[in-house]
């Protein structure tokens, strides 16, 4: 455990080679907590695997579930400062940073204040988290679910846009009147958007009222607030990352997170390769992904 203030103690998790290449691994969510199947990616004789549980999340404490949770203190600048506290407290100079889905928006935000820093970056199920992508998410997705997005904006009647109806949800998440069976509607629209990759199957992690909870507060908390970042910025920023190599990774058929904010990111940024994964989703846990995770891993173990 870390303490990073603000009441907050980070879970923090160390494997692989003491004297392996440094990476340091951001989940997605925001919320999801550390990631085994991910962790698995990377080659344990190359890396020295760094993983963390963000505030809110996983056996970090307080969770994000708890009664009286301080949200307040959970922004994007606190997550970047986390993760700067972890570095300098393990001791590591320069690391490679990876993240999956709001996981590589983080990453991105971290890169973006601390280049210096950073040896690579290996980016997955790529986001940025703007209002473009969060009006998709919570909107735009629902035409092709059209019967579960019914389901899903019946909580906020009153919504006029996806930004409303985000911070709506996160509203009644916040009552613990409304809040478990807010959360179960808002924990069924995320696995509406990768039922044709689960096959419908449902995510037995949201069968757990404490991460169900939490889960959904923090994902309405940061998209309600657009990830705490001015629109673009991640994208003006990229343009300046100079030599830092890249390895980005998206499914072809992300209906989550469309194909289109990689490909902003790869023509940005100027020593990224996207690679472009045919059949593949916004599900980092699938075979396909995690072989072309594993395989970027690999190729940033040997040339960078």
């Amino acid at each position: 455990m870390l303490d990073v203030g603000d009441g907050q103690r980070l879970f923090f998790a160390l494997s692989g080679n003491p004297k392996g290449r440094p990476v340091v691994v951001l989940h997605g969510g925001p919320g999801s907590g550390m990631s085994r199947s991910i962790r698995d990616c990377f080659d344990a004789s190359d890396w020295l695997i760094v993983q963390f549980d963000q505030r809110g999340a996983g056996q970090s404490t307080p969770h994000a579930s708890a009664p009286e949770i301080d949200l307040s203190v959970n922004t994007t600048d606190h997550l970047i400062g986390d993760i700067e506290s972890l570095r300098r407290a393990l001791g590591i100079e320069r690391w490679t940073v990876a993240g999956g889905s709001w996981g590589a928006t983080l990453a991105q935000a971290y890169i973006a204040r601390h280049r210096p820093q950073v040896t690579a970056a290996l980016l997955y199920l790529v986001t940025m988290t703007t209002r473009r992508e969060i009006a998709w998410f919570a909107e735009g997705a629902g035409r092709f679910f059209p019967d579960a997005f019914i389901r899903f904006a019946e909580a906020v009647p009153e919504a006029t846009d996806a930004t409303a109806r985000v911070r709506g949800y996160h509203r009644l998440l916040m009552d613990p009147t409304t809040a478990d069976a807010t959360a179960r509607r808002w924990c069924d629209w995320e696995m509406a958007l990768v039922s044709g990759e689960s096959g419908g199957k449902p995510d037995p992690r949201y069968d757990d009222p404490a991460f169900r909870l939490g889960f959904a507060r923090l994902v309405t908390h940061y998209f309600g607030h657009h990830g705490f970042l001015p629109d673009g910025a991640l994208l003006a920023a990229a343009r300046m990352n100079g030599a830092i190599p890249a390895r980005l990774i998206h499914g072809a058929l992300d209906i989550s997170a469309p194909l289109e904010t990689a490909h902003a990111l790869h023509r940005a940024w100027p020593e990224s390769r996207l690679a472009t994964i045919g059949g593949a989703g916004h599900n980092a846990g699938t075979a396909t992904m995690r072989d072309a995770i594993a395989a970027a891993a690999a190729d940033l173990a040997r040339d960078c």
